[in-house]
């Protein structure tokens, strides 16, 4: 099976100004974030707003997304959804559009037994037919991805190619790698940490505004340079910091229309946008950390 190691940015989904998609604006962010030598795309996902986008919309970002990458790159798609009808139905048309893996969260909000969990995963590598990995966020789906249940899935799953870990145990990093599959983190914060405990890559959104810093860590750790790639974790953190101050779709598509000098919109409600005050204080303490440079501040 393949594997999937290294930087995946958790891409931010561009809107135009009357919240319909910009899709040029989606295929010049993930160009950019190809040429700053990303290994892959987290698509679809938190910071790519899924759960608000019709899942018409879903569609064509995995269109677009596999159109734009040409090969050239490997593409986990999300196709999480409430239904498994719908989640089945996004990643059939994940595996028409050619893409390398897809990923989805658990079945949520009624919390459902570890028996339909497992069938629900079934249902919906059956019909891609692609590498699948687990989306282990139970902060907003209130499921736990355990590493007994994540055994399960693998012995009646064989496409079960890893895990997106963002749940707070750190600790099952290490358990989950030890089954056999590709581990990646969902914190850009503890990304050489990870690393060190098992994990093969890491998945996060603020890796779409300035990718290279986590490609620079990551490359500096395969080649044994601590100081190097330590010294690039602690800027990509700062980073992470200031999403996690205004939040993180908010903070990734002003500074990604910054950086880039593309229209990228404003979060979907019921997500909060930045007033002018929130954008300038961001914009502002970007340019202290070395994010964006004054020029493109002033913009």
């Amino acid at each position: 099976m393949t594997v999937f190691q290294g930087v995946f940015p958790a891409l931010i989904t561009p809107f135009h100004r009357d919240g319909t998609l910009n899709e040029q604006a989606f295929r010049d962010v993930m160009e950019s974030c190809i040429q700053a030598g990303v290994n892959g795309f987290w698509i679809n996902g938190g910071t790519g707003e899924s759960v608000l986008l019709s899942d018409e919309e879903n569609i064509r970002v995995t269109e677009i997304s596999s159109d734009q990458s040409r090969g050239r790159i490997q593409n986990i798609i999300h196709v999480g959804a409430p239904t498994t009808a719908r989640a089945v139905n996004m990643a059939k048309a994940a595996r028409e559009a050619n893409v390398e893996a897809i990923s989805c969260v658990p079945p949520f909000f009624y919390r459902p037994k570890d028996e339909a969990i497992i069938d629900h995963y079934k249902a919906i590598a059956d019909v891609a037919g692609l590498p699948l990995f687990i989306y282990n966020q139970p902060k907003y789906t209130g499921v736990e991805i355990t590493p007994p249940l994540m055994a399960e899935l693998i012995k009646e799953i064989p496409l079960v190619a890893g895990v997106k870990h963002s749940a707070p145990d750190f600790h099952n990093i290490r358990k989950f790698s030890q089954l056999g599959i590709d581990v990646l983190t969902g914190s850009g914060t503890l990304f050489l940490s990870a690393l060190i405990g098992g994990a093969s890559g890491v998945v996060d959104g603020p890796l779409t505004i300035a990718p290279e810093i986590w490609v620079e860590a990551y490359t500096s750790f395969k080649e044994g340079n601590v100081t190097k790639s330590t010294e690039m974790q602690e800027k990509g953190a700062k980073l992470v910091d200031l999403a996690g101050k205004y939040g993180m779709q908010a903070t990734c598509k002003v500074l990604v229309q910054a950086r880039l000098g593309i229209e990228t919109g404003t979060p979907r409600p019921p997500l909060s946008s930045l007033n002018s005050k929130e954008t300038n204080d961001l914009i502002n303490e970007a340019v202290v950390i070395g994010i964006l440079t004054k020029e493109q501040a002033s913009g």
